[in-house]
């Protein structure tokens, strides 16, 4: 009931937060429009209908699945099982279009480099031009050019995360296969500086580091690292092992990323059987206030299915409004809510497990230097 009474509360004074990977997004005055939806879609996500009584609140937005890097782990370095390539910039705003009334927060990435596609700067100052703040996440590669600094302090990014793993190129290299620390490095110098030239608060620079077997050594110096460049955030997460979802004993020993020190693991684990904590109830929101739409217009339930095989519909073929009010959307919902350990994608995800949550429980340290 706490949660219904902050909900109309934030409804009437039209001034709403939004904390996106423990990164905070302000909005006010909030339309009248878009407050209606927010309240309408929070109410969806309590009672959980079949069919939504809001429209999304929150889009994530694949625009390539291309990278630079090989990273351990992740399912584009193991190969996506769909079509490789960038989003056209036409179907980027023609989602913008339909959504600028409604949606808050666009999270720009899914699987790939966000900022390989050439016209990301482009779709990022027009999602911005229709009021829709959006965040990022990069490797950090391409910003050791100053221009692509620039560039994206221009285009009006509101937050930016650095993915960075290691402050030494043998630790960082050993999870970012490819990757060169130094670039790394340079391209947040990069971002800083031309935030200071430009008299920019934005993008806000977080950098977020991975706590892994070979990198937990480090954590104790990094709030000195990050500070030293100058950014905005620092952030350490725990690892999510996308190649082993059950919950086995090699979790807690023996696996090859896995830390040793408990503090820095994701998952709570069951000390007699030696596996995750099932939840009772996932608290996953993303049927009822974020899809994923892949850099050809599929839309997918969430970032947890980077193959498409649990696609919800084309937006080359039907509307976002349609599609989400669609039979496989409904379906899905349907199942979800009655059980759901009987979806194959959220029986194993992160948040199906007691420490997993991405929204509350991931993030193990946090800290703010502006």
């Amino acid at each position: 009931m706490r949660r219904l009474f902050n909900i109309f509360r934030i409804f009437l004074l039209r001034h709403i937060t939004i904390e996106c990977d423990h990164i905070p997004h302000h909005f006010r005055p909030v339309p009248l429009k878009k407050a209606i939806n927010w309240f309408l879609t929070e109410l969806s996500v309590y009672f959980k209908p079949e069919k939504p009584w809001g429209f999304p609140t929150h889009l994530l937005i694949e625009p390539t699945n291309h990278c630079n890097i090989r990273c351990a782990l992740c399912p584009v370095t193991e190969g996506l099982k769909r079509p490789k390539g960038q989003m056209p910039f036409d179907l980027f705003k023609q989602i913008i279009d339909e959504v600028a009334d409604y949606v808050f927060l666009i999270l720009l990435w899914d699987w790939g480099e966000p900022f390989l596609n050439p016209r990301v700067y482009d779709m990022i100052r027009y999602a911005r031009s229709k009021n829709i703040q959006l965040m990022s996440s990069t490797n950090g590669h391409v910003f050791s050019r100053m221009d692509n600094a620039v560039k994206v302090v221009d285009s009006g990014l509101d937050s930016l995360i650095f993915a960075l793993d290691g402050i030494s190129q043998s630790t960082y290299e050993k999870y970012r296969s490819g990757g060169s620390l130094e670039q790394v490095i340079r391209g947040i110098r990069n971002v800083v500086s031309a935030k200071k030239e430009a008299g920019s608060r934005t993008p806000l620079v977080n950098i977020r580091f991975i706590v892994m077997k070979h990198n937990e050594h480090e954590v104790p110096l990094l709030p000195g690292f990050a500070k030293n460049l100058g950014v905005d955030m620092l952030t350490t997460r725990a690892l999510y092992p996308y190649d082993d979802n059950t919950g086995s004993k090699t979790e807690a020993a023996g696996h090859p990323f896995i830390p040793e020190n408990p503090e820095y693991r994701r998952f709570l684990i069951d000390p007699e059987k030696g596996t995750r904590i099932r939840r009772k109830k996932n608290p996953c929101k993303a049927l009822w206030n974020n899809p994923a739409i892949h850099w050809n217009g599929v839309i997918c339930p969430c970032s947890f299915d980077p193959h498409d095989t649990h696609m919800m519909g084309n937006l080359n073929e039907k509307s976002l409004r349609e599609i989400w009010s669609g039979t496989k959307y409904r379906q899905m919902r349907r199942q979800f809510r009655r059980n759901y350990r009987n979806l194959a994608l959220c029986a194993d995800c992160t948040y199906a497990f007691e420490g997993g949550s991405c929204s509350t429980e991931d993030i193990i340290h946090k800290y703010v230097f502006v």
